[in-house]
């Protein structure tokens, strides 16, 4: 494909999957950038058709990538996705964690603790499962970037604790990677998206309060200083960047790709 920004590297996404919705996801938007800009792509998701249907995307760029099923809940899981990776393709450049959920969240009196439980083991526990069993290759290579994603949620006020808790806790957690790994060459930042227009965000909120998507979308457009949501491709962009070498002297940067909504703090 070219020289690309990524050309020769090999990238895991996990959580690649496009879920059903008019709009594209995270996952999906990351890995046809990537693909785009000549990275090789080892696709990680739970549910393997909407893997698939990201390959087929990728396929259609003229990309090379391969599907793998795996629950990041389970250790098992996530060491077998380093090892397809370093089976498949030799070494692993690139890690890029954008699996996490928010279903289930509640105040804190009202929060069930095995909810809380599943949402911890997921967006937390889960990519510090498919850390730690990438990073003894990459310390081997003295090479590699970690790219998480959390949410502007670890910054700001938000309605539920666990969400906001788990995702906090993903910032702190990239920081001690970053610090940890630094002498080994492998940089790790983390992307805080805002509000932006994927289907984990409207599809299931429209759902559950039975109203339209644009009732949605206006409701949040509202909150953003720049007056409308982000869209996938912007957080893509931004993950593109920080796994590129043009970041190669960055490492424990939490990055806003928010439209100015954490600027409402101040």
């Amino acid at each position: 494909m070219g020289t690309g920004r990524l050309q020769g590297k090999i990238a895991i996404i996990v959580g690649a999957g496009q879920q059903p919705g008019d709009t594209v996801g995270n996952g999906r938007a990351t890995a046809e950038r990537f693909a785009q800009e000549g990275a090789t792509l080892l696709l990680v998701d739970i549910n393997e058709a909407w893997a698939e249907s990201t390959r087929e995307a990728v396929a259609a760029l003229g990309g090379s990538a391969s599907v793998l099923r795996a629950d990041i809940t389970r250790e098992a899981d996530c060491a077998a996705i380093a090892a397809a990776c370093i089976e498949r393709h030799g070494r692993i450049d690139i890690l890029h964690n954008n699996v996490g959920r928010s279903k289930g969240d509640r105040k804190t009196v009202e929060m069930d603790a095995d909810a809380w439980d599943a949402i911890m083991a997921m967006n937390l526990k889960g990519m510090f499962m498919t850390c730690k069993h990438v990073l003894p290759h990459m310390i081997e290579r003295q090479s590699g970037c970690i790219v998480n994603i959390s949410s502007t949620s670890s910054l700001a006020a938000r309605p539920s604790i666990t969400y906001k808790t788990s995702k906090g806790a993903v910032n702190t957690m990239t920081q001690h990677i970053a610090m940890e790994n630094a002498r080994h060459g492998i940089r790790a930042n983390v992307i805080l998206p805002g509000l932006i227009d994927t289907p984990m965000a409207i599809e299931r909120r429209a759902q559950e309060r039975g109203v339209s998507r644009d009732v949605i979308r206006a409701e949040r457009e509202a909150l953003v200083p720049m007056g409308r949501m982000g869209t996938a491709w912007d957080v893509a962009n931004a993950a593109l960047f920080l796994a590129s070498d043009e970041a190669r002297y960055i490492t424990g940067v939490i990055l806003p790709v928010d439209g100015g909504l954490l600027e409402k703090r101040g």
